[in-house]
């Protein structure tokens, strides 16, 4: 139970970060995600696992978000674990990521503080969807993509000593990419991408009539 001074809020345990604890005094920050009616009036529901939480935290820290001048995209997170925050500018003056992380990382460092040392990546937007995928999967390199527009799924060649951090712990990485960019990626190794190629290039000779140059 949160006293927000004229009422009180409920923080339930699904809303909270994991191993977060909390005593009688503490001052919290938390966003209000839900009103609901009950008989006895309305009860207010708080959360700082919610995406939105992010997104405001940085508005406060970051005087361009709440200027207009910085965009923030979309959000994607893993409460207390790992989250990423896609950003943009229409102005070309204004570096989006550098504006949040700040001199020294002093601003995204207080985002973090406050979300007991979630780890945020902070990505470039870009209208171009296969960049915006490569950025998501940040801090991974991408050597190539192919996109299946009609499935909205890409597959992402990465080089082999990539290949565990663009998948990330678990999975991690490329599901919180799948969340903020909005497609199905399937990331492969370059071994593998070869591998494959080979196949198909083997089962293309055993077609009658087609050599090894249009194979």
């Amino acid at each position: 139970i949160v006293n927000l001074g004229t009422t009180e809020g409920v923080l339930p345990v699904n809303e909270q970060i994991f191993k977060e604890t909390y005593k009688r005094g503490d001052r919290i920050r938390s966003y209000i995600f839900d009103v609901k009616k009950i008989t006895k009036g309305p009860q207010i529901i708080l959360s700082r696992t919610h995406p939105e939480f992010l997104r405001t935290l940085f508005e406060l820290e970051v005087p361009e978000i709440s200027e207009g001048l910085i965009e923030i995209v979309n959000v994607a997170r893993e409460p207390g674990k790992r989250s990423k925050i896609a950003v943009r500018t229409r102005d070309k003056d204004i570096d989006p990521v550098g504006a949040c992380v700040g001199m020294r990382g002093a601003r995204v460092q207080n985002v973090v503080q406050e979300l007991k040392g979630e780890k945020i990546d902070i990505v470039p937007y870009s209208e171009d969807q296969a960049k915006y995928v490569c950025n998501a999967l940040a801090p991974a390199k991408v050597n190539r993509v192919f996109v299946d527009e009609e499935n909205r799924a890409m597959e992402v060649i990465v080089p082999d000593d990539q290949l565990s951090l663009a998948i990330g712990k678990n999975g991690q990485n490329v599901r919180l990419a799948v969340k903020l960019s909005g497609w199905k990626i399937d990331v492969k190794s370059e071994s593998a991408a070869a591998e494959k190629t080979d196949e198909v290039y083997r089962d293309l000779m055993k077609i009658p009539g087609i050599g090894e140059v249009t194979a």
